[in-house]
């Protein structure tokens, strides 16, 4: 998998925790008075940010103060959920982070469920936004596969590789393995780019190829590999890279 740069090495866009902390006002009062006047769509990313910090922000902190840092950080709601807990608390605290991972659980969750109670092959663009929600924000790549039923039903999503910012260890052998224990018939492979780019390198080409011939043998689908960076997402069937 090709070389990526960490994203979350010292000192790249942080945000020291006491930067954010400023009682002296009420800084989401005009967002709220927004918000009830207008609704949801009278707010961008860092002003909806900001909301939901108020109901979950260390005391003292601004909630403004707090979506700025976190957007300064990470650069958009898709990196900030689903990014580790650790690197969220270091802006925003402990309990706020622990909500934004509650958050983003509850996302995946809502976006899992379509895939499991229809064909999850009659829209890419489902399969591709839950992918994003799952893979987009971590700072180290990690290979999940979604195995499937025989009408495409999703009946598992489980992560088989865990690495470094441009490296995660996939073995075929786990992959089919795991299939049969789940009674799949078949696969989408995905994993993350943290870099950014979501191009695939030789050796996610050469690795998909090994999956699909191991599959093959015992009549096992590969459908597609997808490989996610941030908010864009690369398809091997579609780039004819498998």
């Amino acid at each position: 998998m090709a070389e990526q740069g960490d994203l979350f090495a010292p000192g790249v866009g942080e945000a020291p925790l006491v930067a954010i902390i400023d009682s002296s006002v009420d800084s989401c009062a005009e967002i709220r008075d927004r918000f009830m006047t207008y609704g949801p769509s009278a707010l961008d990313e860092g002003d909806t940010l900001a909301l939901i910090l108020d109901r979950c922000s260390i005391t003292g902190a601004s909630p403004v103060g707090a979506s700025d840092a976190l957007m300064a950080r990470f650069g958009g709601l898709g990196r900030i959920f689903g990014a580790p807990e650790p690197e969220l608390a270091q802006v925003i605290g402990i309990p706020a982070a622990r909500e934004l991972g509650l958050l983003h659980g509850l996302l995946l969750r809502v976006l899992e469920h379509p895939l499991r109670r229809r064909e999850a092959l009659t829209s890419t663009t489902a399969v591709n936004a839950y992918l994003r929600v799952r893979l987009g924000a971590l700072p180290r790549e990690e290979f999940r596969v979604l195995f499937m039923d025989k009408k495409n039903q999703l009946i598992a999503d489980e992560l088989l590789g865990a690495g470094t910012v441009d490296h995660a260890p996939v073995y075929p052998r786990e992959v089919v393995r795991r299939a049969i224990e789940l009674g799949a018939s078949a696969m989408v492979l995905a994993h993350n780019h943290p870099s950014g780019d979501p191009t695939p390198s030789s050796a996610d080409v050469e690795m998909t190829k090994q999956i699909v011939a191991a599959a093959k043998v015992l009549q096992m689908t590969v459908h597609d590999h997808v490989i996610v960076a941030g908010d864009l997402v690369a398809s091997l069937r579609a780039l004819g890279l498998m």
